[in-house]
């Protein structure tokens, strides 16, 4: 058998990036022995990793001169680097000492639009161009065609992230969202439910535009009790520590966390449930007046609950800059439907006529929930990195979207470790999964990324992906660039077929 080598071939703009090398670089003791055991039980290997540097997202370290050997999806064993030529006769991927990290899970997306699925569908790939293995899709009006999505790609007959899916989510009556999962009473919720659960959905979710307080909390309990992760917006009638108190499992925005700045949360929640103060007015009420210090101790509390937060700071960003940023020549544009970008317009439409006062006001809003989060991350809030990326959602764009993300986790001041850990074992854990996905370590599943850049440094790194490792599949800058080209021209392909109608 010959020596197989898979080579690389790097888009003229990554030759320019500078491979620093970091101070937490740990050299590991020689071994002779692979983390998996002995020799035997490497028969199987299938691809051998060499020349990267290892990027341990939990140590926030880098390791160097080790083998990374996989055996189709799984990593089998990391050896030391100087046992390479025991492997001569397989395959082989030189990682040109770039940094293997283990890929991105995006926290927080919808695919929607009910004349949209093909608009949604082009963009599966994308997720993968941009690092993305594992999506959770927090409930849609598309429903049923994302739960089949998530088993077509689970079973490798359709190209896209790992989805974890909400299905429906629950709201009350005669909600102001299309396709959701409307209940009245305990009866009804309960049988939504186990319409749920029959489906196999990943978890549940609950936004709060007309459920009664009650019902909420009961659903919310519900959940927990059957088993279930939780996830939800939080209506005025119920303060966070209620809902924490219920079982809840994540709360999506971290825009509802500034309540926790106010000492009569509980009181204000009160007040709307028993019908003295309109939503309208509490939301007037936490304009002004947040407290840092009662904000730290409501933190503090949400740690000891085990709540994560998904913050998605990109969306209200977008919406803050509307008026001072030109979108018109985003280059992800290339890859969206006439049809996916107008359903932005109503978010344009509905701020149109903001006055500068009112631009200033929403912009010193996003800055101080961006602040929020360093302050979460030291009160040992488990974080979890989500884009929102959704039809509906202005100029928040699938896939890029998480690293835009990131980016302004970075400047809001986390560092950059604390960032990866976020968007990496994080979510992982927070969906189960933690021993199969989210680092790179023998015996886990082999999503992984290969970065010209490290990412310990500057977040920035993920976006400079060399390559990615999925399902036993190498795709190097090439094979990533296909897909991008791919959905641009499914993109005009749809857009032509439309406009001929």
């Amino acid at each position: 058998m010959t020596k197989k080598t898979i080579r690389h071939r790097l888009l003229p703009a990554l030759f320019s990036l500078q491979l620093v090398a970091c101070s937490n670089v740990v050299h590991p003791p020689l071994a002779d022995k692979p983390q998996a055991g002995p020799a035997s039980a490497l028969s199987g290997v299938t691809l051998v990793i060499h020349n990267v540097r290892l990027v341990d997202v939990e140590k926030a370290e880098l390791i160097e001169h080790q083998l990374v050997l996989l055996a189709g999806e799984q990593i089998l064993a990391i050896v030391p680097e100087r046992q390479l030529s025991l492997y001569s006769e397989l395959p082989q991927l030189d990682g040109r000492g770039h940094y293997l990290t283990p890929a991105l899970w995006d926290m927080h997306v919808h695919f929607e639009g009910r004349t949209l699925e093909q608009d949604n569908a082009l963009l599966l790939p994308l997720y993968l161009a941009y690092g993305i293995t594992a999506v959770r899709e927090a409930a849609s009006n598309l429903a049923p065609v994302v739960l089949r999505w998530r088993d077509e790609i689970a079973a490798g007959r359709l190209l896209g992230p790992r989805i974890f899916t909400a299905g429906q989510k629950f709201e009350g009556i005669n909600s102001l969202w299309d396709g959701d999962l409307e209940v009245g009473s305990q009866a009804e919720m309960l049988a939504g439910m186990d319409q749920l659960q029959a489906q196999k959905v990943d978890f549940i979710k609950i936004t709060e535009n007309t459920m009664q307080p009650e019902l909420y909390l009961s659903t919310v309990r519900e959940a927990q009790k059957r088993g279930l992760q939780v996830s939800a917006h939080v209506p005025y009638a119920l303060s966070i520590d209620e809902l924490a108190s219920a079982g809840l499992s994540s709360i999506e925005h971290a825009s509802y966390l500034l309540r926790l700045g106010f000492a009569d949360e509980a009181a204000v929640a009160a007040k709307v449930r028993a019908g003295q103060l309109s939503p309208a007015a509490a939301a007037v009420h936490y304009q002004q007046g947040f407290n840092q210090q009662q904000a730290l101790k409501g933190y503090a509390r949400l740690a000891k609950a085990g709540v994560a937060v998904t913050p998605t700071l990109i969306g209200g960003q977008q919406l803050a800059m509307l008026h001072h940023t030109d979108h018109s020549h985003d280059v992800f544009l290339t890859y969206l439907t006439k049809d996916f970008i107008s359903n932005y317009q109503w978010r344009i439409d509905r701020m149109a006529g903001e006055t500068p006062a009112q631009q200033l006001t929403r912009q010193q809003k996003e800055q101080l929930i961006a602040s929020q989060l360093p302050l979460l991350q030291q009160a040992g809030v488990t974080l979890l990195a989500g884009s929102d990326s959704a039809a509906l959602n202005t100029y928040v764009y699938p896939a890029q979207a998480l690293h835009d993300e990131l980016l302004l986790w970075q400047q809001a001041g986390m560092q950059s470790a604390d960032i990866l850990r976020a968007a990496t074992i994080n979510g992982a854990r927070f969906m189960g999964q933690g021993q199969y996905y989210g680092s790179v370590a023998a015996g886990k599943k082999a999503d992984l990324l290969l970065l010209s850049a490290n990412p310990l440094q500057d977040i920035a790194a993920t976006r400079r992906l060399d390559s990615l490792i999925y399902k036993g599949k190498v795709y190097d800058r090439a094979a990533l660039d296909q897909l991008l080209q791919r959905a641009a021209m499914q993109k005009q392909s749809l857009d032509l077929h439309r406009q001929q109608k």
